[in-house]
């Protein structure tokens, strides 16, 4: 095959920005290449607003002919949440077929070496990038978000994760030299002199399965770890958000064959309705590394029973803020109210348990009680969705039928302190669009504890009230060990139950972000700097993004030779 981009070229084009995302994971200092405003796109070959809308107006009802191998069907029947049929069909594989075909480039992959395979994954980068727009209107009809929502976790955040990892993966893999000389002392003999090449030989194929919320965020940084370390990569998407990630290999086969590599080293895996081919691919023998995100039963049956595969999942959690005190009460409930509000809830790191002592606590506006808290917390979340603009640009739609359901049901759980409320979107009138629900629950009776001890994924959240802060501490911990939890948060300015909110979570390793109450929410995390979960509670098995979360996904292996 030949390459219509070399090597020497990739490099000149990409090495720089390899360098600066290198320093950035050094540092965790803010950077990103990646513009976050709408308006700086449509330069330099990139779509503007415009042209990403009508590029994707232009996939709806159309054929997604990705060219792979083994195409024995076309599937589809994705529905925006936002009430449009996408119409888009998508290859259906023999995987007898494909799977062989995406072996077959391995070798050629393998032995390009980490800076070359890095700089091709910059360049996928660099084409997703410049189709922001597109991927934005992809995303939103897919996940529910809003379109501010999907255009900036859709893409440049995503597009960072993404390269975040590709970073931490060339850094393992050049941990090693490739060569070394070896030289041992033997006194008066000759010393013993070996020559030793070191290579890192990937795993096999990465079986990525995509989520339904954020099918790119969540799914890049698996897939670029993998195919930076030398990993084919096959993208099984959640049937209900295939477009985003379709589109991500179409873009991805384009650049490796242009680079001169086989392009069925990144395929897709769509599947019928109903067909539930996780499973199936899950326990391929072909499928050596797995990344997941979704619910805990399946995470914890691909844990379990995918044991020819290194398998990093990130699940689900109850996500759980300490309130004791605060300096910034205003600041506070404005923080509060934008977490639970975002998106409708629908992040694995929105709040769900607000743990508050029943006497109150002390505020800058003096001390409040429990009641006070969240009757202001309530009034918080009202007043920033009062507007129905503006609470369908921060609350998106409702994913899926599952979600509305929940929603529905926890107003039984005790005293609603906050009533979920429809919302009209004017632009699209089938969207699902509801406000969060508080409910107010007594942390010392049984019953409640079957309520704030589950995951409610979705706008709920439960105020509970415990008999003291330490009560709360003690909670929290037991809540990280037992069931999880992707973020957690605390409002303090008492420096020993700071201490010890902290201590709870270098125990049980879980992300503390203490006292927001500025644009910094704890349901949001940057690239390059913040860790996305940690790996070791139940809501995951890996952070996002890590050595640890790139290093497995190759060995490195030895040819020595007498000198």
């Amino acid at each position: 095959m030949t390459a219509a981009l070399s090597a020497h070229e990739l490099i000149a084009r990409h090495r720089s920005t390899l360098d600066q995302a290198l320093e950035a994971i050094r540092t965790r200092a803010y950077w990103s290449p990646h513009p976050e405003h709408p308006k700086a796109y449509g330069e330099n070959g990139s779509l503007d607003a415009a042209a990403g809308k009508a590029a994707f107006d232009a996939l709806l009802g159309t054929r997604l002919d990705l060219g792979q191998p083994g195409t024995d069907d076309w599937v589809g029947g994705e529905t925006s949440p936002y009430g449009i049929d996408l119409g888009v069909t998508y290859p259906h594989a023999d995987l007898d077929v494909l799977l062989p075909a995406m072996k077959a480039g391995q070798r050629a992959w393998r032995d390009a070496g980490a800076e070359q395979r890095a700089v091709v994954c910059l360049e996928i980068l660099k084409r997703i990038s410049d189709r922001t727009h597109a991927f934005a209107h992809a995303v939103m009809h897919t996940s529910g978000q809003a379109f501010m929502m999907a255009f900036q976790a859709g893409g440049p955040h995503a597009q960072d994760r993404g390269l975040e990892a590709v970073a931490y993966a060339y850094v393992e893999q050049v941990r090693t030299p490739d060569n070394a000389e070896w030289t041992k002392p033997q006194g008066k003999r000759d010393p013993l002199a070996m020559t030793k090449q070191f290579t890192p030989v990937p795993r096999g194929i990465g079986l990525v399965i995509g989520c339904n919320t954020f099918p790119t965020w969540n799914g890049y940084p698996g897939l670029f770890a993998s195919l930076a370390t030398g990993n084919a990569v096959l993208v099984k998407p959640h049937p209900r958000a295939v477009l985003p990630l379709a589109l991500t290999v179409q873009v991805a086969r384009e650049v490796l064959a242009e680079t001169g590599f086989d392009p069925n080293l990144v395929a897709l895996a769509a599947e019928r309705p109903g067909e539930g081919i996780a499973k199936t691919l899950a326990l391929r023998p072909e499928i050596r590394i797995i990344d997941y995100t979704g619910s805990t039963t399946f995470g914890d049956w691909l844990e379990a029973n995918a044991r020819q595969a290194q398998v990093y999942t990130e699940k689900a959690g109850v996500n759980t803020v300490v309130v004791h005190s605060t300096s910034d009460y205003k600041g506070m409930l404005s923080n509060l109210a934008f977490s639970l509000s975002l998106y409708s809830g629908q992040m694995c790191t929105t709040p769900q348990n607000l743990l508050v002592p029943r006497e109150g606590i002390a505020t800058d506006q003096g001390p409040k009680s429990y009641d006070e808290v969240v009757a202001d917390l309530a009034k918080a979340v009202d007043g920033l969705l009062g507007d129905d603009a503006r609470a369908n640009a921060l609350l998106g739609a409702i994913v899926n039928p599952d979600v509305k359901a929940r929603l529905d049901k926890a107003s039984g759980l005790g005293e609603v302190a906050l009533a979920s409320r429809e919302i009209t979107n004017a632009d699209f009138p089938g969207a699902v669009v509801r406000t969060p629900v508080i409910v107010k629950l007594d942390g010392a009776k049984p019953d409640a504890e079957a309520a704030y001890m589950s995951e409610c994924f979705g706008p709920v959240s439960f105020a509970v009230a415990v008999d003291s802060v330490t009560d709360a501490v003690e909670l929290l911990g037991r809540t990280i060990r037992e069931k999880g939890a992707m973020t957690v948060g605390a409002y303090t300015t008492d420096s020993e139950v700071e201490q010890a909110v902290r201590e709870v979570c270098l125990e049980e390793a879980a992300q503390l972000s203490l006292n927001l109450t500025g644009g910094v929410y704890v349901n949001q995390t940057a690239a390059f700097s913040d860790f996305h979960g940690s790996g070791g509670n139940p809501a995951a098995s890996a952070a996002l993004c890590d050595g640890a979360f790139v290093a497995n996904r190759f060995r490195v292996v030895e040819v020595r030779r007498e000198a």
